[in-house]
């Protein structure tokens, strides 16, 4: 395993503990436990999106980052497509979590905005990492 697949690999493990977290504050909401019951539908559907999300584009990360390790592309694409994997999670969860409604009747909020950042960035990446197995740049 390379250096930075290492170092990735480490930040991706570390970071699913707080979805971990974010699963059991769900759960709470879902339950309706002392302190949720003012948070509306369309709060838990964007808190449900977030989650799960974050954990399975982390999971995606995760393989990623251990797959470029095969890349042909050279060592700066390498790179730009193993942040892009770490990154576009915490943009689209985030948009989730970020731009839920604060009441049923509002908007959802600005950071909302995240979400196609974010799935532009890991389309991107995904793309990337397939395509750096196939082709030496």
């Amino acid at each position: 395993m390379s250096e930075e697949a290492r170092w990735m690999l480490a930040f991706a493990f570390i970071s699913l503990p707080t979805i971990a977290f974010g699963g059991h504050f769900l759960l709470s909401i879902l339950k309706k436990q002392a302190g949720t019951e003012n948070i509306s539908s369309i709060q838990r559907e964007y808190f449900r999106a977030g989650h799960a999300h974050a954990g399975v584009l982390v999971i995606l990360a995760i393989i990623g980052q251990i797959v470029l390790d095969y890349s042909l592309f050279n060592d700066t694409l390498v790179w730009a497509m193993r942040l892009g994997l770490v990154v576009a999670p915490l943009l689209i969860s985030g948009g989730f979590f970020g731009g839920a409604p604060r009441t049923p009747e509002a908007k959802p909020g600005g950071l909302v905005r995240l979400i196609p950042i974010g799935a532009v960035v890991m389309s991107l990446s995904t793309i990337g990492v397939g395509l750096s197995l196939l082709v030496a740049i």
